[in-house]
């Protein structure tokens, strides 16, 4: 499982070391094998170990070629899932169409989602932080059917 959030940077070929408290669990569990793809409500990436991406894949294949919403959200993480593998030194190359959608520059964010990463830009990142924090003061937890218990 993966969470926190961890600071790294983009280097000039565009590529992100995964932190090392990451590394050992993706070359025992998933072979190094990484998919990246669009985040379709947010400005972020999604990186899936391959095992997981695995999972969505067969969700997505039950999905309707004909119906729009259904196709249209097959066209969007499908055409831009890239596959890549951990190199030698725990690093992975972020395709180009991928870093121009989540507008990554030099200085990224990696945050743990249990099965997933996210891959934001640092300043969206802490905009989307902001944004969360003001969602979660904004509701009132209990009257969520899934929140009410849910207590820290």
């Amino acid at each position: 499982m993966f969470r926190g959030a961890s600071a790294i940077n983009l280097d000039t070929k565009g590529r992100i070391a995964i932190p090392v408290r990451y590394r050992e669990p993706l070359q025992l569990e998933h072979q190094g094998r990484i998919v990246i793809t669009v985040d379709i409500q947010s400005a972020c990436l999604l990186l899936y170990p391959i095992h997981e991406w695995e999972l969505i894949e067969a969700k997505l294949l039950t999905l309707s070629d004909t119906d729009k919403t259904q196709r249209s959200l097959k066209r969007l993480l499908l055409g831009y899932a890239h596959e890549v593998e951990l190199d030698g030194n725990g690093r992975i190359l972020l395709p180009p169409p991928l870093r121009q959608y989540a507008s990554l520059d030099k200085r990224i964010m990696l945050v743990g989602q249990l099965n997933k990463f996210e891959l934001w830009d640092e300043q969206a990142w802490l905009q989307q932080i902001d944004e969360c924090q003001e969602t979660i003061r904004s509701e009132e937890l209990a009257n969520n059917e899934r929140l009410a218990d849910f207590s820290l």
